[in-house]
């Protein structure tokens, strides 16, 4: 049963606030799990440490998870995140999200909205950061957000496959009775 409708992706599918069992839904951990959700990618990034810190390249153009992004409209940004925050949920109808989390850790949330889609109404949780360095690929229509778990901030930076457009962005309040997600503490 779904909630709200939010409109369509560009290919007509329909997206919506599905009604979600509350809970975290699957724990993602591995990028091969059968419990993600359709479209999502995840792949592991090296990072060359040493006696100064650590290095970590973000992507090349042309190659890996992001090897479909145009050069023309691709756009590259940070947010620094405090400890303890929570931003959630956002979804767009046309933009691809790439992710690499650079420092701390994040609890992310993604929820596919996708109506017709195979994984419709599934929830994912991914821990991710320093502990676990994976780069993420969201595609429209699938919900996501992030708390910054642990006392250091986080350092969340993401490339897009098209340059931001507001009227492409649509907000579900992080506590939407739709999704049902529970942000508290797992204490498992």
């Amino acid at each position: 049963m779904s909630v709200a409708v939010l409109g369509s992706l560009e290919s007509g599918v329909q997206i919506e606030v599905p009604g979600c069992e509350p809970g975290i839904g699957k724990v993602i951990l591995s990028p091969t799990s059968p419990d993600l959700i359709a479209d999502v990618e995840i792949k592991p990034f090296p990072l060359w440490p040493d006696d100064r810190g650590y290095f970590l390249e973000i992507a090349r153009t042309g190659q890996g998870l992001i090897s479909h992004f145009p050069s023309t409209s691709t756009q590259v940004s940070a947010a620094l995140n405090h400890p303890g925050i929570i931003k959630a949920f956002h979804y767009h109808k046309l933009q691809t999200d790439f992710w690499v989390p650079a420092a701390g850790l994040l609890q992310v949330a993604l929820v596919d909205l996708r109506q017709g889609s195979r994984t419709f109404a599934r929830k994912n949780t991914i821990y991710v950061g320093a502990l676990r360095p994976w780069q993420i690929l969201i595609p429209p229509g699938v919900a996501h957000g992030y708390k910054v778990i642990g006392e250091q901030p986080s350092v969340l930076v993401y490339v897009t496959n098209r340059t931001y457009d507001p009227s492409d962005e649509g907000r579900i309040p992080y506590n939407d009775t739709g999704i049902a997600y529970d942000w508290e503490l797992q204490h498992k």
